[in-house]
């Protein structure tokens, strides 16, 4: 049998997909040690201990200026930016997507400025985001939307038009008006559609979140591992790293999980 056609079992998919993680942490905990050794002060590996001694303190001790834990204050303001951001993403995505997709007018409307507008780098427009809406949350929250907005509107939009002609066809015949037919046979193939659009831009999501609070901004994960930086304080910046992968992780674990639920016809297209 070739190797294509082989497949592991659930426990050796398991090991083989451990495997990169444990060597990863092996080498860090080997080249840690051996700086370590060599210069106990040593500040580009720390090790566990010190990371975990870092983050007790940012979790546990209050701040003595605000009274504030951090990393929870921190956490809860980046989530609060992601969440905002990437809701008008999606309300936009949904109707216009939706609409550009399905009626003919608004396709010739919508589709050529989307095109355009998503070819501009997001990051670039954020001095004007600045310049226009300030410093505050509103600028943060634009670029998450300006950023992934798009990208989601044209995949929903191509989701409508690959929808068969035939099934629109036979709601005509049936007498189905154009909201009928939006809500009862587009709708339900777009969703699931909607909800992959979504996993792939949360990871733009987050390089912009954090781009933005690294800029400006006195909170939020990104604000604080840009501040840090500055010391040198790696025992703080790496599980603010390794915090929000596993942040993003849960999000698209529970996007894939709410697909599934919701859409259980569409995993045999979608294996993830």
């Amino acid at each position: 049998m070739r190797i294509i056609n082989r497949h592991p079992s659930r426990g050796l998919y398991i090991l083989l997909a451990s495997l990169p993680f444990i060597a990863l942490a092996v080498a860090y905990s080997i080249g840690s040690y051996q700086r370590l050794s060599v210069n106990p002060a040593d500040k580009i590996l720390p090790s566990v201990t010190q990371m975990m001694a870092a983050m007790n303190e940012l979790m546990f001790v209050p701040d003595k200026r605000t009274g504030d834990y951090l990393f929870w204050s921190d956490t809860a303001i980046s989530l609060w930016r992601l969440a905002c951001g990437m809701g008008i993403s999606i309300a936009l995505s949904l109707i216009l997507g939706v609409t550009a997709g399905f009626i003919p007018w608004v396709r010739a409307l919508v589709k050529p400025f989307v095109e355009a507008f998503s070819l501009i780098p997001p990051i670039t427009i954020l001095p004007i985001l600045f310049i226009m809406v300030g410093l505050d949350e509103a600028s943060k929250i634009t670029l998450i939307a300006v950023g992934t907005a798009p990208l989601m509107l044209r995949a929903v939009a191509l989701a409508v038009e690959e929808i068969p002609r035939e099934m629109i066809v036979k709601a005509q015949t049936l007498g189905a008006s154009t909201w009928q037919m939006i809500t009862r046979v587009v709708l339900p193939q777009v969703l699931p559609k909607l909800i992959v659009a979504t996993r792939f831009a949360l990871i733009p999501a987050w390089i912009f979140l954090v781009s933005a609070e690294a800029i400006a901004a006195v909170s939020g994960l990104g604000y604080r591992i840009f501040l840090v930086r500055r010391f040198l304080s790696m025992d703080v910046i790496i599980p603010y790293v390794l915090w929000i992968t596993l942040l993003a992780w849960l999000m698209d674990l529970t996007l894939a999980m709410l697909q599934r639920r919701l859409f259980p016809w569409f995993q045999p297209e979608q294996k993830s």
